[in-house]
């Protein structure tokens, strides 16, 4: 089920694919992103740092690549495939963060279409 907030952010993904094509680093795909949702008035944090807590002890950190206005993950990659563990990436982020949605966006794929995963809890 889609919605408004990740159809804008795929949107924004989408455009920067468009932009500047496959083949470069994950970080510089973040840094076109981060700038194309600040273009589109769109709030996100980048970087965002989520303990896990067990038993009220916090038992480690995990590095949320963007957290779209405080709603939606979003983990990006710049991989031929989509790697298999980057799902479990994504629904551990979703779990620390108490979060329902999240997406994987693999500017890897010749088409950003074919590297999208939506994932909603």
């Amino acid at each position: 089920m889609a919605d408004e907030l990740t159809e804008k952010t795929i949107g924004a993904a989408i455009e920067v694919h468009r932009v500047l094509g496959s083949g470069l680093l994950e970080s510089v795909y973040e840094s076109a992103l981060c700038h194309e949702l600040f273009l589109r008035g769109i709030a996100f944090k980048r970087q965002v740092e989520v303990s896990v807590s067990y038993k009220e002890v916090n038992v480690g950190n995990q590095r949320v690549d963007l957290l779209v206005a405080d709603e939606v993950v979003v983990e990006l990659k710049s991989q031929r495939a989509m790697p298999e563990a980057a799902s479990a990436q994504v629904l551990s982020y979703l779990k620390a963060t108490g979060l329902k949605r999240g997406l994987l966006l693999n500017f890897g794929e010749a088409r950003l279409a074919d590297g999208i995963k939506r994932f909603s809890l």
